[in-house]
């Protein structure tokens, strides 16, 4: 039973499972890119000292913000002067302006949304609330083409998930606007 063949056949058996789960998981990030609705986040100050590290800026959302007022928070005795999120998932409905910009309407679980209205996954982890990513990736030395950026534009999907697909300024016009030389 546990011949060479065998074990061959089994390894190319799972080898293909792999791929095809992987494959299925590209095609979905392709069709959630693709059919996704455009929201737009606004970009919430974060600290200048971290703003832009090497290839990346570090990402906040006033959403965030406006959300983690809601929560409760849960207070360690031995640091009374910082309060604490318990570690969750859950979705946010945001209204959208006639720009498709994103603002706090309410936590999930309180009836239908309307047309303006949209689901927005969550996670909070060690205490900082996070919608999709919290980084933004962009080529070396090019950090000064971001210094404008004031939301993030992102494919939302019916569940509620994220994927950041580009920085834009006050007037949403796409970052970087000069080509890369």
């Amino acid at each position: 039973m546990n011949s060479p063949r065998t074990r061959s056949a089994v390894a190319i058996v799972a080898c293909l499972l792999i791929l095809a789960v992987i494959n299925l998981s590209i095609a979905g990030k392709q069709k959630h890119l693709a059919e996704g609705r455009v929201v737009y986040l606004e970009l919430a100050p974060v600290d200048p000292r971290s703003m832009m590290q090497g290839d990346y800026m570090a990402l906040n959302y006033r959403v965030a913000n406006d959300v983690l007022r809601t929560l409760p928070k849960i207070q360690d005795p031995d640091r009374p002067w910082l309060p604490e999120y318990k570690a969750t998932d859950g979705r946010i409905i945001a209204t959208l302006d006639d720009r498709s910009i994103a603002s706090f309407a309410r936590l999930e679980g309180s009836g239908e949304i309307s047309d303006n209205e949209i689901y927005l996954g969550y996670r909070v982890r060690n205490g900082r609330m996070k919608f999709a990513s919290n980084a933004y990736f962009f080529q070396e030395g090019t950090a000064d083409q971001y210094t404008d950026a004031k939301y993030g534009r992102f494919r939302v999907n019916e569940d509620g998930d994220l994927l950041l697909t580009a920085l834009h300024d006050e007037n949403l016009n796409e970052l970087p606007l000069q080509s890369l030389r």
